[in-house]
């Protein structure tokens, strides 16, 4: 079972979302957050107690709590393209998408959390509610987790779909992280509309090619 609970979301008072993101380090795709509340009227369902670190889960694991955590908690969901993060550069993108995330929850449920715990050591600037950044929170907070589990689905299934459109890169497999696959197919097939241009390995294809 998980290591992560409520403790730092009983810590404060009122409503507490958790907010996470994935795709910091791919070359290709964007960078997605995600904001989820856990009503504590369900904090006794059964699939509260898998609820874990998503890169913990299996895939399956993983989708079959998406379901569980889209139905009955609410959830936002933020992202920033790879043309955003070129000109903000990957840090500040993933700070604008988990503002976009809680501002996605905030408007589809209706609700504006009192206080955010946010995974990893930085909080984004000009917050709309009283912040904490949670070192390693997906395995310490069950609301920084669920939010890791609905950012990792969504963003698997956006490059799993625009993988039918540039088969060579494997991103159906490796979500566009530096795989070797992926590395060789950018010397081999060029580089796409969703690839990060300030990233390393493209931004040296490019100045070897243009």
């Amino acid at each position: 079972m998980s290591m992560a609970n409520f403790t730092l979301e009983d810590e404060q008072q009122g409503l507490v979302c958790g907010i996470d993101e994935v795709g910091r380090g791919p070359l290709a795709g964007p960078v997605v957050a995600a904001c989820v509340i856990i009503p504590v009227e369900i904090r006794n369902a059964e699939f509260i107690n898998y609820i874990q670190d998503s890169k913990k889960l299996t895939e399956i694991k993983r989708k079959n709590l998406f379901q569980d955590i889209q139905k009955h908690c609410h959830v936002g969901l933020g992202q920033c393209s790879p043309q955003e993060i070129d000109e903000l550069n990957i840090l500040w993108a993933t700070m604008e998408a988990m503002k976009r995330a809680l501002a996605d929850m905030s408007r589809k449920s209706g609700v504006m959390p009192d206080f955010a715990l946010v995974d990893g050591n930085r909080l984004p600037p000009d917050m709309p509610c009283p912040a904490m950044a949670v070192v390693k929170g997906d395995g310490k907070s069950k609301s920084i987790a669920a939010a890791s589990i609905i950012a990792k689905v969504t963003r698997d299934e956006f490059m799993t779909k625009i993988a039918a459109d540039y088969p060579h890169y494997g991103w159906e497999s490796n979500s566009a992280y530096p795989a070797p696959k992926h590395l060789a197919a950018i010397k081999t097939h060029g580089i796409t509309d969703h690839h990060r241009k300030s990233f390393g390995p493209v931004k040296k294809y490019l100045t070897e090619n243009f």
